[in-house]
């Protein structure tokens, strides 16, 4: 059997397996949701027993555990490994989804005609690497495969990847791989398809602000007891000047910056100003000041509160004057910058803004490093050459402003620039209400994998 007919005969399959994988709550962040971790890995080993692996085992770790597997058809063909992560982010607030977050739905929708499949995890990252465990099964199937290949998936990705350093470094013969591939990244369009080489990396921080020992009567002390909201919001303010200029002290000072032929070719992406605020729903976009949105999202380090709460917040009135006030804030960083030198430069300047009126504690959750790859490499040459295939179209590189910190770990451990080679696409509402994959991306991803696979033997063989 062909390698198209295999894979349309077993097309409703392929997509079911996603949905039931999309069924199981893999929330990582949530301890409630420990268990639904667990039965993710079980069905991702599982699958890649079906999808024709050698072995395939569950490797526990402090946290969530990994999933590895291998497919070793001759040691001296050359060796793809494959990385991914099976957990998602909590799916709050889930009054804003259109449907469960949970119970997978397949909706048309404009930029995707052919039907899209509605559920968290869809894009991120369940939907992109099962397309590599069905790329596997149908190159098994059809008997053409034409290389090893590795997989290790694993479960801590939406909370930093803690445990995954202590395996890597404890496994480093085991993964050895000649090429990584990566599906957690996006593409420019169906139309226009590019590969990543570029991530930002990323401090994750937490403050708690406390004032008095206990909430107050706002009208009795109020105006003469600090308020810890007040307090935090002024801090938070202040971290960031009328230029959108972040006002850390020694923020910049490792940013990597481009030359100008540099940006010229970033911003030559296809790129529609006013398509891009439609689809958001705003009047004008915001950023730092002398850069466009091609380069505030991919060259250009943030920060920005991803939560801020404290006080009363229930139905009607409770006239407090609240002891604590808490946010969660993240930068985003570029190359050169690390992320537990600006987790500290970050604890100290708001230490030191802070008024006497209030105790702080500044807490580091997590972080990673940025990460540039070549898009010159054996592996990216092969990526371009299976997209070109099968999208019709050479694709652009690219950079994100997400981050996976494993990345750079895999470059300085591994000794191997990953390809980052996804099929997603930037409105697909990753860590959103109704987040969702197109149907066409995941079948197109299989498609594209395969090939991956085949240029990458017979330009290793050259």
């Amino acid at each position: 059997m062909t390698i198209p007919s295999f894979i349309e005969k077993n097309k409703d399959r392929f997509l079911e397996e996603l949905l039931e994988l999309l069924r199981i709550p893999s929330v990582s962040a949530d301890p409630k949701f420990s268990k639904e971790v667990q039965a993710a890995a079980a069905y991702v080993k599982a699958s890649l027993l079906k999808a024709g692996a050698d072995q395939a085992e569950i490797c526990p770790t402090p946290g969530h555990p990994i999933v590895y597997a291998e497919k070793i058809i001759d040691p001296k063909l050359p060796t793809v490994l494959v990385y991914g992560h099976y957990d998602v982010q909590p799916a709050d607030p889930y009054e804003l989804w259109d449907s469960p977050p949970f119970e997978p739905v397949i909706k048309k929708t404009s930029i995707h005609p052919e039907g899209a499949i509605f559920a968290r995890g869809a894009a991120d990252d369940k939907g992109q690497f099962y397309m590599h465990i069905k790329a596997l099964e149908t190159l098994v199937a059809t008997g053409t495969l034409p290389c090893n290949v590795k997989f290790m998936i694993e479960g801590e990705e939406e909370i930093g990847s803690d445990h995954l350093n202590q395996f890597v470094l404890a496994n480093k013969d085991r993964l050895k791989a000649d090429v990584i591939l990566i599906s957690d990244t996006h593409m420019i369009g169906m139309q226009d398809p590019s590969i990543t080489v570029g991530l930002r990396g990323m401090a994750y921080m937490e403050v708690e602000v406390t004032g008095a020992n206990r909430d107050l009567h706002s009208g009795t002390y109020g105006g003469a007891v600090a308020n810890p909201i007040n307090v935090l919001c002024q801090m938070i303010a202040s971290l960031k000047d009328e230029q959108e200029h972040i006002t850390l002290p020694g923020f910049y000072d490792k940013v990597q910056e481009l030359s100008p032929s540099q940006r010229q070719r970033l911003n030559e992406a296809p790129f529609d100003l006013s398509e891009y605020k439609a689809k958001l729903d705003i009047e004008e976009v915001h950023g730092e000041k002398g850069y466009t949105t091609i380069e505030r999202v991919g060259i250009r380090p943030t920060l920005d509160v991803n939560g801020i709460w404290g006080g009363y917040t229930g139905e009607g009135a409770k006239t407090v004057l609240p002891s604590k006030a808490f946010a969660k804030i993240s930068m985003r960083l570029v190359p050169h910058q690390d992320w537990q030198e600006i987790a500290q430069l970050f604890e100290a300047h708001l230490k030191s803004i802070a008024p006497a009126s209030v105790k702080i504690q500044v807490k580091a959750h997590h972080g990673g490093a940025p990460a540039v790859v070549s898009d010159s490499s054996l592996g990216y040459r092969a990526a371009e050459a299976a997209m070109e295939e099968t999208f019709g179209k050479r694709p652009l590189p690219t950079r994100e402003g997400g981050s996976i910190p494993i990345v750079a770990l895999f470059q300085q451990e591994l000794g191997s620039d990953p390809i980052l080679f996804g099929f997603g696409l930037d409105t697909d509402a990753l860590h959103s209400p109704n987040e969702h994959y197109g149907v066409k991306n995941y079948f197109m991803g299989i498609e594209t994998i395969i090939a991956f696979f085949r240029h990458f033997s017979q330009l290793s063989s050259t």
